[in-house]
């Protein structure tokens, strides 16, 4: 590499389509439940800082406000950690999140891949509030995201439909992982 050419970030450079191919079902499914267990921690401390300011006594105080308070404190941790390329399951799993061309989120990207990631939950949840019970909700639940979970499969390069149509794919992390220093 001559001196007058920088040399270009994994993130922000394309990616070649052979690395462009989405990990394995399982491991995006094994992600996802990593992803889960860490966002119960992010419910516990923000459900705090939420009862503290609003002076809750009781979990369903202010229920509405505080479903959207979470939706909006998702929306933040997704949003930030995609447009960096991955949150920490992901890093975990060795997953990146990129553009369709193989480059970094932008936030608008991001955003609208969180918002498109609502259609793993919003059949089952807008059954619920029609008057189906709790089991079946949870039930539906459990099918819904293993059918989206599938339909995957129909995808060219097995990608996710919601990151079809946020123009976003999820692959396999190759980069090496940072030099520790030697203390």
């Amino acid at each position: 590499m001559s001196a007058a050419t920088p040399p270009s970030s994994p993130v922000a450079a394309p990616l070649a389509e052979a690395s462009l191919q989405a990990p394995a079902l399982w491991r995006r499914m094994a992600c996802w439940l990593y992803e889960a267990i860490l966002l119960f921690g992010l419910v516990f401390i923000a459900d705090y800082l939420f009862d503290t300011l609003s002076q809750s006594r009781h979990g369903l105080a202010n229920r509405a406000l505080r479903m959207g308070y979470l939706f909006v404190v998702f929306g933040i941790y997704f949003g930030w950690f995609w447009s960096r390329g991955q949150t920490l399951a992901q890093k975990t799993w060795h997953i990146r999140v990129v553009d369709a061309r193989g480059r970094a989120l932008s936030q608008p990207r991001a955003l609208l891949r969180y918002l498109l990631a609502w259609l793993w939950f919003l059949p089952p949840l807008a059954a619920h509030q029609l008057g189906l019970p709790l089991f079946s909700t949870l039930a539906l639940l459990l099918l819904w995201i293993v059918l989206w979970a599938l339909a995957s499969r129909l995808h060219p390069q097995q990608q996710f439909w919601h990151d079809q149509l946020a123009g976003t794919r999820l692959i396999h992390d190759t980069r090496p992982a940072p030099a520790r220093r030697k203390p």
